[in-house]
């Protein structure tokens, strides 16, 4: 029995360090950017892609995009190394992190030849979002 219990506390881990939409990202604050791919990880519980921007001045900041795991990608038509691999040129809608840093929560990739196809789910789907789920008095 105890082994059980051992194992059910470490098959939980992962959950707590998930966190949610609202705890990280700001929906009032969209961003969309255009860049090339510089590396993209392939990663439980989020894959995450990376994209240099480059600003009206020539200088080039390296955002990180986050989306669903693997498994949500490959049903909703991604291919590992297939899909987006680095080098391409792509354009990222999604809302950009509390901290204000070069990080986002990414929905939708749209590709050089206007395929779209989204890499993440929309703002506060599942986890409330930014507003409370109940009103609390």
């Amino acid at each position: 029995m105890w082994k059980l219990a051992a194992l059910l506390c470490l098959a939980s881990i992962p959950l707590i360090a998930h966190h949610s939409f609202g705890a990280e990202y700001d929906s009032n604050k969209p961003v969309t950017l255009t860049g090339t791919i510089t590396k993209i990880e392939w990663t439980n519980p989020h894959s995450h892609f990376f994209l240099d921007v480059k600003d009206d001045k020539g200088n080039v900041a390296n955002w990180k995009f986050e989306g669903y795991p693997p498994s949500v990608l490959s049903r909703t038509g991604w291919k590992r190394d297939v899909t987006m691999k680095v080098g391409d040129t792509v354009t990222v809608f999604g809302w950009r992190s509390r901290d204000g840093t070069n990080w986002a929560h990414s929905r939708g990739v749209t590709f050089a030849d206007g395929k779209k196809l989204f890499f993440g789910p929309p703002a506060g789907t599942g986890d409330g979002g930014t507003t409370p789920a109940v009103d609390v008095k």
